[in-house]
């Protein structure tokens, strides 16, 4: 018998955004193997097509005889026309969320304020912000319907700890820590689960975008320590949707051992 045990998501139906790498792809593809459907959206339609894929290969291979139904939508969770229109996109037989997996968003650059782009701040607060509150609000009147449901929001430790050269992203991750927290609050009267995943140093092409295609220069940010993997935080998410229902996990606050905060971690020496 398995400790860790996934048989709470069988033939649950589980929303996750940003979904074509990474977290959120990591993510999908666990939820598959423990037999959960999965609608997964992102941006880039070839890329989740390919992901859901996956997931279809990891759930055959389980044996699992619940859930396997893969959906791959294309939406820009910044669009929200897309975001009013998304259920036009879903199966009917996947339209009964159960979880809903906030991970769409990013981090664009290293500047510092006066050297800002505009573009640059709209970009991220779109997706990071609006967007992770436009597909949230599509969801949890449903949730408040049904009287049953859990948000899953990607936060950061940047949400906690601000740092030089990231004030428009440690912004967004605040925000969506205080929408978490709020959200929490208002539910608390449901049995409506709310949960925030705060990643520290993850190695995923969030770093690459982060220095616009560099990466070399993203590489660097993890020399010297045994960063995070996507499949760490992809655990925690899935560890925190197959808790009890009576149990709600807040915050999880995930860090790489060598990691204390935003600035402060130790590289072994070269």
């Amino acid at each position: 018998m398995s400790i860790f045990s996934t048989s709470r998501l069988l033939g649950k139906t589980v929303l996750v955004t940003g979904a074509s790498a990474g977290i959120g792809a990591a993510t999908a593809l666990l939820f598959a193997k423990g037999g959960s459907n999965v609608i997964l959206v992102a941006r880039r339609s070839e890329a989740v097509k390919s992901v859901a894929d996956a997931c279809a290969a990891a759930f055959k291979e389980s044996g699992l005889k619940q859930g396997g139904k893969f959906a791959a939508v294309q939406l820009d969770v910044s669009d929200k026309v897309q975001v009013s229109s998304f259920w036009d996109k879903v199966p009917k037989d996947l339209r009964n969320v159960d979880i809903l997996v906030n991970n769409a968003g990013f981090v664009l650059g290293v500047d510092q304020v006066g050297n800002i782009k505009d573009e640059d701040i709209e970009a991220m607060f779109s997706t990071n912000v609006l967007g992770l509150i436009s597909v949230t609000q599509l969801l949890i009147k449903d949730f408040k319907d049904k009287q049953s449901g859990h948000v899953i929001n990607l936060g950061s430790i940047a949400g906690r700890e601000p740092y030089a050269g990231g004030s428009i992203y440690t912004a967004t991750k605040h925000a969506v820590h205080a929408f978490t927290a709020s959200m929490m609050r208002e539910l608390v009267n449901t049995p409506i689960r709310v949960t925030e995943i705060q990643p520290g140093m993850v190695e995923t092409e969030f770093s690459v975008v982060r220095f616009r295609g560099d990466s070399t220069a993203a590489k660097k940010v993890y020399d010297g320590l045994e960063p995070l993997t996507a499949t760490d935080i992809a655990e925690e998410i899935v560890w925190a949707a197959s808790r009890p229902p009576h149990v709600n996990i807040a915050e999880v606050l995930v860090l790489p051992v060598n990691q204390a905060s935003t600035t402060l971690n130790y590289r072994k020496p070269s």
